[in-house]
């Protein structure tokens, strides 16, 4: 057995080494590339080619995931050789959103924490940061409105999504529930875990709910005091030194929050990809139907239609609209002409791989 082992052992060894050497090629010609692409190290559509292309070729028995997640590290070292990069996300250190950055871009890049949404799109608009990374829609609760009202207005492009499974924790100090007089969170994942809270924690009522600008602020709060508990990720758990009272706590155990990447970049087309828009009609009866139509008759599938209040004017409202396709596919350029015909206004926010 001893020598069976050390032959094993020797075989994932020799294996290792030529793993060594094949990814130093590989970090080689990246550097190459970033040279001659001149300040474009990430480019989503490539990326996003490059994993569907391994996933396809995967012989296992690494799951898909697993690949994507080892190679997205891979293709985050090999970027990092081209152009160092800043990613803006919602701080601080533990949230969400700070995991979504990280499923993306991976973990050889600078992140930025930042105070609100608001100044994610700031930083990035500034230059501070090369891309920011916002959360736009929950599968529980729905669109974020902050993020909505800011794409209408940005000259930002959208350069990505990143659908991000959700699992709450109940967080504290210590692990005695009926010690627990208050808890904080963010106000989404108070509304994710409504029916747990309520039949695991019927002492406290809802006053003792308390909201916090995200669930990792909630776990710094919850870190000062004893009789305090949060909701929030486990990574916010480690960063605040908090024990894990509870695990995966939300009501719905497929809930999901869709983030966007925010860039100032346009993205080519990679085959399987994505168009965001924006736009507004006048208020008529059957103004909506008239303006959705280039889509029916040329096929173009939409997946999300989310409406909000223009501020323009009372009672006035935009209409935020995914579809499938790239908006450089002659289909979808096509459709889109005519849908600015025909709207009162219209704004791309980008195409991107659909994930």
């Amino acid at each position: 057995m001893i020598n069976q082992l050390k032959q094993l052992r020797d075989k994932i060894d020799a294996i290792d080494s030529e793993l060594l050497k094949l990814m130093s090629a590989r970090a080689g010609l990246a550097r190459e590339i970033g040279q001659i692409k001149n300040g474009m190290a990430y480019r989503p559509e490539r990326e996003a080619q490059v994993l569907t292309r391994l996933c396809a070729l995967n012989p296992g028995p690494l799951a898909n995931e697993h690949i994507v997640r080892l190679f997205t590290e891979i293709m985050s070292l090999c970027r990092s050789l081209e152009e160092p990069m800043t990613i803006a996300y919602l701080g601080p250190q533990g949230t969400f959103s700070e995991e979504a950055a990280l499923k993306r871009f991976g973990g050889v890049v600078t992140t930025l924490a930042c105070n609100s949404i608001d100044d994610v799109f700031r930083k990035v608009e500034a230059g501070v940061a090369g891309y920011g990374v916002v959360p736009v829609e929950n599968s529980t609760e729905g669109a974020v409105g902050r993020s909505l009202d800011l794409l209408l207005h940005t000259p930002l492009k959208v350069c990505g999504e990143i659908k991000l499974p959700i699992h709450q924790h109940l967080l504290a100090l210590q692990t005695d529930l009926a010690r627990i007089k208050k808890i904080y969170s963010h106000p989404q994942s108070f509304s994710q875990c409504h029916e747990w809270l309520n039949a695991n924690l019927p002492h406290l009522p809802e006053v003792a709910r308390i909201n916090a600008a995200s669930n990792a602020d909630a776990a710094r709060l919850a870190a000062g005091d004893e009789t305090a508990a949060a909701v929030a990720g486990k990574k916010a758990g480690e960063v605040f030194g908090l024990t894990i009272c509870a695990e995966n706590i939300e009501d719905d155990p497929n809930n999901t929050t869709r983030f966007l990447v925010i860039g100032t970049q346009e993205v080519a087309t990679s085959g399987k990809d994505k168009t965001s828009l924006v736009m507004s009609v006048k208020n008529r009866p059957g103004a909506i139907h008239e303006l959705l139509a280039p889509l029916a008759e040329h096929g173009v599938s939409m997946s999300r239609l989310e409406s909000r209040p223009s501020r323009a004017s009372l009672w006035e409202y935009v209409f935020f609209v995914d579809i499938e396709g790239h908006q450089q596919d002659a289909t979808i350029a096509k459709a889109l002409r005519e849908l600015r015909e025909r709207a009162a206004f219209l704004k791309i926010l980008g195409s991107y791989p659909a994930m």
